[in-house]
């Protein structure tokens, strides 16, 4: 039995903060370990040297700053992670290795807001399809990450907004999801999973504080503040959609008027163009016809760039985020809409806000929010139970 403060707890303290540092980040040179972790060289090196004996991770030779180093990845037979993206529209999910390696991903069309049953039925079905077509072995899941279209009630696990998926009233998703899986099930709205997701593979790369702006059916922001997500005590932090821009502006569907969600969401946008465009005009449509130098197409993203960019001067404001990351099908259109919002922002942010901060397209485009849910699913496992799975002292964990 382990004391505390003894050798062998202090030991085995060493090996967890060592395996979390490279569950985390996916992948380190034994440099990096130890300025994460704080230990010193010769105690990394020597940790790293047992849990590679023991099967947890595994190094490779590479490269850093021209010299050559040692890249320490967690071993990709130590376990597996799902990740569940509902959209609006769209059910895609994704299944991983604790190597942060993608080994399947799948998307299909769903009409999400008619039917919750009907979404964790396909759901179930997707995953065991990618499951058996990867030939995982089940018992390796080590958890499942979850991404709604709504705000998520931490107390009570609840979808937070009956208004924004109707047929999800009283759902617990991650129950639900968890049910029909037989294993741990973690959730977050899309938003805070496409922050996530930029933020461990994608344009958040390198920094600890950024808001990730998704624009879609609605409005949406994921806050990374000293390198973690910001829910707040209701896990609603991030309702970007919400600030009010007029308030004798259209009625939103949160009962309010004139919300940033009534200027740039899709369903207030394209009733704006239709006219003139068709009524089978879509937001990817409006970039792609933007792109091509379509004038009316390229004033509505204009404007809706505007808006964004008042919102997030907002946030520049309160917050002081480094970057900001714009996802959605809106972040392919470029400058088109990245011009504007910056232009907003440095009206209307505090000057040194806006000199510090960067704004840029999402680095992931649809595959941000199911890439989040596995990262969720990577950061939510224990390392105790994957270092005693594999050694005797200790074995691998996940991100």
């Amino acid at each position: 039995m382990e004391t505390p403060g003894s050798q062998s707890s202090l030991h085995r303290a060493n090996l967890e903060r060592v395996v979390r540092a490279v569950r985390l980040a996916g992948s380190l040179t034994q440099a990096e370990i130890a300025r994460t972790t704080g230990l010193s060289a010769a105690t990394v090196s020597n940790i790293v040297r047992e849990l590679k004996d023991g099967g947890t991770v595994q190094v490779t030779p590479t490269s850093a700053g021209g010299r050559r180093a040692r890249s320490v990845s967690l071993s990709g037979d130590a376990g597996i992670v799902i990740g569940v993206d509902f959209g609006h529209t769209h059910l895609r999910v994704a299944i991983g290795n604790l190597a942060h390696q993608v080994l399947a991903e799948e998307s299909e069309p769903l009409d999400v807001d008619a039917s919750a049953g009907e979404g964790f039925d396909r759901a179930e079905e997707l995953v065991n399809r990618l499951i058996v077509a990867t030939g995982v072995d089940r018992s390796k899941i080590a958890g499942v990450g979850l991404g709604v279209p709504g705000p998520i009630d931490v107390e009570s696990g609840t979808l937070g907004s009956t208004a924004i998926l109707p047929g999800w009233g009283g759902i617990k998703p991650a129950e639900e999801l968890r049910g029909r899986l037989g294993v741990p099930v973690h959730v977050d709205n899309d938003a805070n999973l496409g922050a996530l997701g930029e933020l461990v593979w994608g344009s958040g790369r390198g920094v600890r504080d950024l808001a990730y702006i998704k624009i879609a059916s609605g409005v949406g922001a994921g806050l990374v503040i000293d390198g973690k997500i910001y829910r707040g005590p209701g896990g609603t932090a991030g309702e970007i959609g919400h600030i009010t821009l007029d308030e004798s502006g259209p009625v939103c569907r949160c009962g309010n008027r004139g919300c940033l969600e009534t200027f740039t969401a899709a369903r207030y946008v394209l009733p704006l163009l239709r006219p003139s465009h068709g009524s089978e005009l879509t937001m990817e449509g409006v970039v792609r016809l933007a792109r091509e130098g379509d004038p009316g197409c390229r004033r509505v993203i204009a404007d809706v760039g505007r808006h964004v960019g008042s919102g997030v001067a907002n946030l520049c404001n309160l917050l002081n985020p480094s970057r900001v990351v714009l996802g959605g099908d809106l972040a392919e259109a470029g400058e088109l809409v990245l011009g504007p919002i910056r232009e907003s922002v440095g009206r209307y942010a505090i000057p040194s806000a806006a000199r510090q901060l960067s704004v840029l397209p999402g680095a992931l485009g649809g595959r941000a929010e199911v890439l989040g849910a596995l990262a969720l699913a990577l950061s939510e496992m224990g390392d105790s139970t994957l270092l005693d799975g594999t050694m005797t002292v200790a074995a691998p964990a996940f991100t």
